[in-house]
Parts: C-alpha cells; structure tokens; sequence
C-alpha cells in the first residue's frame, strides 16, 4: 500500500523529500500551490520531489483514487503542514485533493500525520489541532526529536541530522520503527 504525502505552504520542504527516500512504502505525492513555490525557495526544482515519489497528483484532482475511501494507503503525512491545511482539515473542508484526502483517511480511520511548521500558534491553531486529534489524527508539530543527538556539540549538528531524526519518528508513528530511539541511545 502506498502512502500518501502531502506538501503544503509552510516552511521545511526539505524534511518531505527525506521522507520519501525513508519511507519503506511506495509514496503518492500531492504539492499545493503554496507548497510549490515553498519548496523551490527551500530546494530548488520541485522535479527532484516529484522523482523520488511513486505517483504524483495534482491538487486539484478531486477524482484522483486517493479521494476516494474505497483505496486503502499506509496512511497520509502532510509534511509540511500549514495551518490554514490544518483549518480546513478541522472544518472538514475537503475542497483540494489534499484535504479530501484527509478527510478520507479520518473517515476510514488511518492514520494520518499532521506535520505543521508554523510557530507560534494562537488559539484557533490549538483549538484547530485538538479537533484534528479528536478525529483520529496525530499532529506532529515540525520539532525534532533532539535528544537523538545525544551528547554532541550543538554546533556540529546539522539540519538534515534534525530532519532525519523527525521524518524517523513521523514514519514510526505510521507503524515503521526508528533505527534510534530514547532506548537505543541510553
């Protein structure tokens, strides 16, 4: 089964391509607009993301079989996740392949990731969060996990160490363990 990830219109497109040369699932990959131009600001030509994935769809393909909740996927990742996706998903407002796709994996009860980027959040986005998490989602806030750094020197740590780590723990919440973890590094 495939999963599915989304790109959507905040900062940190760069943990979406480590995710898909991770991920043990073939990856469907859907890119908004917003997530587009992000990701060539961030990474440059959005055909190297679209290279690595299995099927690529476009946004506003409402018809694409990932709307539908007769198709079973791993599960959906929005990495990263804006907070207007974020409202909409809350709302269900499915009027994007990317949030009709998420309403389906909330209906269906799989699992899906909600990798949000934006800091600080007002209340709206919390509240918008706990209704995502009441639905049967997960909200995975973009913070890695920096305890997999352990004891080094801050300074030698880089940016695709921290994604790393975070893109291993988004896909041990869809069910594949991490290599490293709080055990594994005691």
């Amino acid at each position: 089964m495939n999963l599915v990830l989304a790109v959507t219109g905040a900062s940190g497109a760069f943990a979406a391509e480590l995710l898909i040369r991770k991920s043990p699932w073939p990856v469907s990959l859907v890119v908004s607009e917003w997530g587009k131009d992000v990701y060539s600001r961030e990474c440059g030509d959005l055909g190297r993301l679209t290279a690595l994935a299995h099927t690529v769809y476009d946004n506003r393909d409402l018809a694409a079989a990932i709307s539908s909740g007769s198709v079973p996927t791993r599960g959906m990742v929005l990495l990263p996740c804006s907070t207007n996706t974020l409202a909409k998903i809350a709302h269900g407002i499915a009027d994007s392949l990317i949030t009709r796709a998420a309403h389906c994996h909330l209906k269906e009860g799989r699992k899906l990731a909600l990798c949000v980027r934006e800091t600080p959040w007002t209340l709206i986005d919390l509240n918008n969060a706990a209704a995502v998490a009441a639905a049967g989602g997960t909200v995975m806030p973009l913070s890695p996990p920096f305890f997999q750094m352990g004891t080094r020197d801050p300074s030698t740590v880089t940016l695709t160490e921290l994604m790393d780590a975070y893109v291993d723990r988004v896909l041990s919440v869809l069910g594949h363990a991490a290599a490293r973890n709080w055990e594994t590094l005691a």
